[in-house]
């Protein structure tokens, strides 16, 4: 058989070959995920918190970054991101890239909002970038730059472009580092009017301008006592089904909140 016959069979063993590796990786990925949210070895669709690493350094901390504070946001550092005036508070736990984060924002962050635009509770936002090391690349930390550029503009703003980072067809799988590449978190921004056409918004995520942010805010998630993302605490006490894991429905939301809501204070 001649050279030019065995090509075919040559470049299909190949594209077998790159298959394998990235299905290794990404099943390498969704172990640690699991594992670090103490449920190793055991995959539960669609309800399951995702890792936390304390180990996994951040793919772009550096304490020579300058800090600059998001407006919107207050507290050391500016890392106290409080939206809201209600009494009660949610807090949300979450890394950009996490997969499981991104399912729950999708089936559950719109009843979120409600809750909060209701005025039922304020929002607090935490952010890790824990990804970053278990995956490699710089995908949750540039997204979270960006993030706090969105805040420098608006609450809004902010919370239409978390919503659309999370949105389906947005975000990417877990083996992907799309939000690495600032043209990209720039082309979804396209989708928040408060976003779309300005500049400083742009100039301040091509610039990296809140990178220091960025890194103080993973040191503070990094210092929590939250083991997983996604985590969600109304008024410190944890929101979760039976299993202990973060809701994924809004009927599972309604009743893990109600749950916690109606508990006595400490």
């Amino acid at each position: 058989m001649s050279q030019r016959d065995n090509e075919p069979r040559r470049v299909a063993r190949e594209r077998m070959r790159i298959e394998r590796e990235r299905q290794v990786k990404r099943q390498r990925i969704r172990r640690q995920l699991f594992a670090g949210a103490g449920v190793a070895g055991v995959l539960i669709a669609a309800t399951s918190i995702a890792v936390f690493v304390r180990t996994h350094g951040d793919a772009e901390a550096s304490a020579d970054t300058p800090l600059i504070k998001p407006a919107h946001a207050s507290g050391k550092d500016g890392t106290t991101v409080v939206l809201g005036e209600a009494k009660d508070t949610l807090d949300l736990y979450e890394d950009p890239r996490c997969p499981v984060c991104a399912d729950f924002e999708q089936n559950v962050g719109g009843e979120v909002l409600k809750g909060y635009r209701d005025g039922r509770y304020r929002l607090s936002f935490t952010f890790g970038t824990f990804l970053d090391g278990m995956a490699g690349g710089s995908g949750s930390h540039k997204a979270l730059g960006a993030l706090g550029a969105a805040l420098d503009v608006s609450p809004d703003a902010f919370l239409d472009y978390h919503a659309q980072l999370y949105a389906k067809g947005n975000h990417p799988s877990e083996h992907e580092d799309k939000f690495s590449n600032v043209s990209y978190l720039l082309k979804v921004a396209e989708r928040v009017p408060a976003l779309k056409d300005n500049a400083k918004f742009k100039a301040a995520v091509k610039e990296g301008a809140f990178a220091g942010w960025a890194n103080r805010m993973s040191a503070k998630f990094n210092a929590s006592k939250v083991a997983g993302t996604p985590t969600l605490k109304y008024n410190g006490r944890t929101v979760a089904v039976s299993n202990g894991t973060a809701p994924m429905t809004p009927q599972d939301f309604t009743r893990a909140l109600n749950s916690v809501a109606r508990k006595p204070s400490a």
